[in-house]
């Protein structure tokens, strides 16, 4: 592309990008928009996601819960579309407790995200009048309760979960939850989207021309040579690197970064059932060692912290068709703010470490315990906020937009994150939850009192 002049520049190809693009182009029929990046569309970070989604968000404030309602709406629609091309099903998140001190916090939790519009509390405790527990099929979305429901018959945990420990004693089960393909819904959005004109181009972002206070021009650099795009409009949707290229333009943005990791193997043995939701262990955990690998640990500096009590949230979920043996798990207890780099770099005992949390979570893996099936490696890096909301909004910068801090949940809230984007840039009427993930909110004192006491994060 020779220097030219484009109505709007997106910075990055990833998730956000491809859905801001989308929605400026399908939706709001802005027709003269190109995507920048110098690797091949989804592949920084949105490729190394889980695929997960779910209404399933704590408070303060319903914006979590409506923004993911309207994602998920929008995911939904194009699997309808698409003859569900993107895979969405509905098995949920099931939360598993063994400690009795738990289960009031499930029902708390389940009573909030139902206030906050994530649909109703459903309990089994195996007495008369209760609700009859409805399980979740393995394919499609359409037809399934909302809400969630609160297990506590131990006769329906076995019955429906008999991989858990023997000792669960309560469950909770999220219904508007599931996963999907992201790549398949990452290439229809990006194909839609250069239906109507949109174009992608592989470069770098190389700086910014602000002249009087507003964006002016881009320039790039790619295998072609330098290259400058004239533009009143610049969305900075750059995943791990936003902070980086918002620096481009003299703006700070309150942002840090978590590496998190997930591994993939077979179950070649069988041992969870193919039709299993995302299944989370709630309680910190020791890890399964024998007496002989203690001794050994022991001896030490370097190892002896893997006999430390690791904290709660390892989770796993089945991958693939009905007759795919793949498991993928992610357990993050390191959650220190890092500065990225590519490649990451790994903790070499990470893949261990996963699997013996998994055999809390699931007993039956410890067949594998002296011969742990082969298994892959990938992660990415969380952009997060303080009290991990996502940022979708004008900057400082007249003509300066930014979708970025997407963390954990990128995949999932970037059908309604992309919507958003194009509804500032484009003037559009906004959605009521649009304060509550713009840049202005920090300058908000009531917000800033929020922050001081912000509770949990949604954060698995």
């Amino acid at each position: 592309m020779p220097n030219t002049s484009v109505d709007t520049v997106i910075c990055g190809a990833g998730i956000a990008g491809i859905s801001a693009a989308f929605h400026l182009a399908v939706k709001y029929g802005v027709r003269d928009v190109v995507l920048v990046d110098e690797l091949p569309p989804l592949s920084l970070t949105s490729d190394k996601s889980t695929e997960c989604y779910r209404n399933w968000w704590p408070g303060p404030g319903d914006a979590m819960v409506s923004l993911m309602n309207r994602s998920i709406d929008i995911l939904e629609q194009v699997a309808r579309e698409t003859g569900n091309v993107i895979n969405m099903n509905r098995r949920g998140y099931l939360f598993a407790t063994a400690d009795p001190a738990r289960i009031p916090d499930f029902r708390q939790a389940a009573e909030e995200a139902a206030s906050l519009g994530a649909g109703p509390v459903r309990v089994h405790a195996g007495q008369p009048g209760d609700l009859p527990y409805v399980p979740a099929p393995g394919h499609g979305f359409e037809g399934q309760p909302t809400g969630s429901d609160l297990i506590l018959d131990q006769r329906l945990i076995r019955e429906h979960f008999p991989y858990l420990p023997e000792e669960t004693l309560a469950l909770v089960h999220p219904r508007r939850c599931g996963w999907f393909s992201a790549h398949q819904l990452g290439m229809y959005m990006l194909e839609r989207a250069r239906e109507r004109g949109v174009r992608l181009l592989q470069a770098r972002v190389e700086g910014v021309d602000v002249v009087g206070g507003r964006v002016e021009a881009i320039h790039l650099q790619s295998a072609a040579g330098p290259q400058t795009i004239a533009t009143r409009r610049f969305v900075i949707a750059a995943g791990p690197l936003t902070k980086g290229v918002a620096g481009m333009i003299g703006v700070e943005l309150p942002m840090h970064f978590e590496f998190h990791a997930k591994i993939a193997f077979p179950d070649h043995l069988g041992i969870v059932r193919r039709d299993a939701p995302l299944v989370i262990w709630t309680d910190p955990q020791f890890l399964p060692w024998t007496q002989d690998e203690q001794d050994e640990l022991a001896e030490s500096d370097e190892t002896k912290w893997l006999l430390d009590k690791f904290p709660s949230g390892v989770h796993m979920r089945p991958e693939g068709p009905a007759d795919s043996p793949i498991l993928l798990s992610l357990w993050t207890y390191h959650t220190e703010p890092v500065e990225p780099v590519f490649p990451p770099i790994y903790d070499p005992y990470y893949p261990e470490i996963v699997m013996r949390g998994l055999m809390t979570l699931i007993p039956g893996l410890k067949a594998y315990i002296g011969h742990i099936p082969k298994l892959t490696v990938d992660g990415g890096y969380y952009a997060k906020t303080q009290e991990n909301r996502l940022l979708v909004g004008p900057l400082p910068v007249e003509g300066a937009y930014v979708i970025g801090a997407l963390s954990g949940y990128g995949l999932m809230s970037s059908p309604a994150a992309g919507e958003l984007l194009a509804a500032h840039v484009t003037d559009s009427t906004l959605p009521r939850y649009a304060p509550a993930f713009a840049l202005e909110r920090y300058q908000d004192p009531e917000y800033q009192k929020l922050l001081e006491n912000w509770g949990a994060t949604g954060q698995l």
